[in-house]
């Protein structure tokens, strides 16, 4: 402290809730030494960073990673529930605070990091940013500021929105930043302005911002069009609760209200509070709030009850393997081997023996079958035992790592545990499968290489002949480039390699892993010529010219910044080709047109057939304005109005040309029209009133609906009626225009 420069004098203990670090979770943890700086009185009050954190800056800290943490909020100190085998330190430099120190600036928003986009915000609010004092306005200008800045290297790195993980984190920074800027007034698009200052303060510094300047910008301005049109949709509900909590006499708006903005359309949970605040409304904070942690308790509990059966199966798993060893796969260099069977299980458990018709879990000591993994299905085929029994594999996965899970069906006889077996795996469908996967390999390089390298993988799927590949891109695709690049690749005939060696090897060489994966200390790598190294323990081509053609027959959307592309390789790529070509020259045939000719006949005969339609609308249109003109020259007049029924040919729209009879009518009299036709198997009868006719159109119908067999439709002074006995059309007019007289008659 100021006051005392004595070395122990300046020394707090903050305790665990401040100086003790942790991943927020359960797992290795330890107490903090934190360095901090005396700004001066002018940031706040004297008494060391127990009094002011904002006078006391951190600058430093060392981490003394020593324990392992259990459950628990850490604020309420969460139980230290062991030791790490290893101690280290972990130290870290605040690079803002050491900037905002040096440079004397108030805030980590006014440094020379951030300054530039913290102008622009000011250009863009159109007034000045009031300083750290500034309360909840000066707390929007920084907002906007330094999520700017971190949107820009998150998507730098190749994040891009999402609805999990890591992309929802930063949907919530653009977000936020998009929130605030409209708070100081802001309507127009920010954010790709703001990033793009980030850019250009620190691109020099961070030459992967400049490389991405366009990415970035791109995908700022989808997510703020995205945002934009959640708050148009989330404003017109909330304009709707709010106008009916008013309607009611409440000055609560309900909590059940804000949650569903907030959990099915994304409408931040503030914005709600704010529009209830200006419409003089309060939320039900305590029903949202509950409502809230009901949600999360039913995903966790739901998560539970999926974990319990899985966690049940991996024990019979382990069992498995601390009895008979993991599987030795052989399956890379061979398709037929030799092995044991070592278990047998079912439902409930281990089994001695299955039977003809029974389907089982089959375990090997060896196996040639590739256990599903890395997007790659399983293998299929046939095991046939010692004994003579001959099982059908329908699919293979992984109980464990390294364990393959052979489910199956005994086709003949009976196996037993312990009996010799002989394992062939489907070799025709393995090769397919095969050529998937390495023309997945290969879309994903040209894919990065059209795109750039945040089109990075982000699922897949890969089965005999067909493939589907997720990406991260936040825009459609033209996949013929695409598709041409990758077929181009694979005519070349680029060798394929596997090898293997540890995750730092790897990663120095180069090779793409995929995002969420895990991998052991050692990995196999695969290489298909220079353009593709990733890391994979699927089955792949000896050649990449066996792995085409590949033809992409899809490409959507399967969320905010996730692309799909489904295509299909080998044969099956030449059947489509196939299939496609003759149905071209089936429609050229239809055309009486040669192939190449045929797209611009069909487009002939669309267009025409289009020009037809619009005569035949008008038409139509001609022909109901001549009906409604005659039906309304000769009403039956009534003591207390007019009345206009007929059962009329069908124009396609009875409403209209009902309507359209009305309008001819004198409004400001009382009248009736009733009109009915028959299509088909059915009868149709529609009534409307003008605006001077007491009673409602659905009245006049309830009888004749009863006598067509089928019910009435419409409020207010139109109404529809219909049923499926057009026979007794004429009797339901006559009771509609009686219903009609009796109306009109005082």
């Amino acid at each position: 402290m100021a006051a005392d420069r004595r070395p122990a004098g300046r020394i707090q203990r903050l305790g665990m809730a401040d100086n003790y670090w942790s991943m927020g979770v359960p797992g290795p943890c330890g107490p903090s030494s934190e360095l901090h700086y005396d700004r001066g009185p002018a940031f706040g009050p004297e008494g060391g960073p127990a009094v002011d954190g904002e006078r006391y800056l951190e600058l430093w800290n060392l981490v003394f990673m020593q324990n392992v943490r259990g459950e628990g909020p850490a604020k309420e100190g969460y139980p230290i529930v062991g030791e790490l085998p290893a101690r280290s330190i972990d130290t870290g430099l605040g690079l803002d605070r050491l900037a905002a120190v040096l440079q004397g600036a108030g805030t980590l928003c006014e440094t020379d990091l951030l300054a530039p986009t913290l102008r622009l915000v000011q250009e863009l609010a159109g007034r000045p940013y009031p300083g750290r004092d500034g309360g909840e306005e000066s707390l929007s200008f920084r907002v906007a500021a330094e999520h700017a800045r971190s949107v820009a290297f998150l998507v730098a790195d190749g994040v891009l929105p999402a609805r999990d993980g890591r992309g929802y984190v930063l949907r919530r920074l653009m977000r936020r930043a998009i929130r605030h800027a409209r708070l100081l007034g802001v309507d127009d698009p920010v954010l790709p302005s703001l990033a793009g200052s980030v850019v250009d303060t620190l691109g020099q510094a961070w030459p992967e911002l400049e490389r991405h300047r366009t990415l970035i910008g791109r995908v700022c301005a989808a997510e703020e069009e995205a945002f934009g049109r959640t708050l148009r949709q989330g404003s017109r509900l909330l304009d709707s609760a709010i106008t009916a909590a008013h309607s009611s006499g409440s000055a609560v708006l309900p909590g059940r209200t804000a949650f569903e903005l907030h959990d099915t359309y994304g409408f931040p949970v503030d914005l709600t509070v704010d529009a209830a605040r200006s419409a003089g409304l309060t939320v039900d904070a305590d029903a949202f709030a509950e409502l809230l942690e009901e949600q999360r308790r039913q995903a966790h509990q739901a998560g539970r009850e999926r974990k319990g059966g899985a966690v049940a199966r991996r024990d019979l798993y382990r069992d498995v393997v601390a009895r008979h060893g993991l599987t030795s796969f052989v399956g890379y260099g061979t398709t037929a081997s030799e092995g044991r069977v070592v278990a047998l299980l079912d439902g409930s458990g281990p089994v001695p023996e299955a039977s003809e018709g029974q389907e089982v879990e089959l375990i090997l000591d060896r196996s040639p079958f590739y256990a599903e993994g890395g997007g790659q299905v399983g293998d299929t085929g046939t095991v046939r035992t010692s004994g003579g029994a001959v099982l059908e594999v329908l699919d293979t996965r992984p109980g464990l790592d390294g364990l393959h899970v052979h489910t199956a069906r005994v086709a003949q006889g009976a196996v037993r545990a312990g009996e010799e077996a002989e394992a062939v795996v489907d070799a025709a469908r393995r090769d397919a499968t095969a050529r998937s996967h390495s023309a997945t390999h290969v879309l994903h390089a040209m894919l990065r290489r059209v795109l750039g390298d945040h089109a990075a993988q982000r699922g897949s799927r890969v089965e005999p002949g067909r493939l589907r590949f997720d990406f991260a891109h936040f825009a459609p695709v033209d996949t013929g480039p695409v598709q041409t690049l990758v077929n181009d690749y694979l005519l070349d005939d680029p060798g394929v390699r596997a090898w293997e060696a540890t995750r730092d090897e790897a990663e120095a060489a180069g090779a793409t892993a995929m995002f969420g994966e895990r991998y052991g200390d050692r990995v196999r790598i695969v290489d298909i010529g220079d353009a593709s190294r990733e890391l994979c323990g699927g089955t792949h081509v000896g050649h990449g010219a066996q792995a085409g053609p590949v033809h992409i027959v899809g490409e959507s959307s399967i969320g905010t910044g996730l692309r799909r592309i489904e295509a299909l390789a080998g044969a099956d790529a030449l059947r489509h080709h196939d299939h496609e070509h003759a149905l071209l020259a089936e429609l050229a045939a239809l055309l009486n047109v040669p192939p190449d000719q045929a797209p611009a006949r069909l487009r002939q005969r669309l267009d025409l057939l289009a020009e037809t339609r619009r005569h035949l609308d008008a038409l139509r249109d001609a022909e109901r304005a001549a009906l409604a003109r005659r039906l309304a020259d000769g009403p039956e007049q009534l003591p207390g109005g007019w009345l206009i029924s007929a059962i009329v040919p069908d124009t396609g729209d009875l409403r209209t040309l009902a309507a359209d009879v009305l309008a001819r009518r004198p409004r400001t009299e009382p009248g009736a029209v009733i009109l009915g036709t028959r299509s088909g198997a059915k009868a149709t009868l529609v009534a409307a009133l003008t605006d001077a006719t007491s009673g409602t159109a659905s009245s006049l119908l309830r009888e004749a609906a009863a006598a067509l067999g089928g019910g009435t439709g419409g409020r207010g002074p139109i109404a529809n009626a219909g049923g499926r006995r057009p026979e007794r059309l004429d009797e339901a007019l006559g009771l509609a225009a009686r219903s009609a007289r009796d109306l009109l008659t005082p």
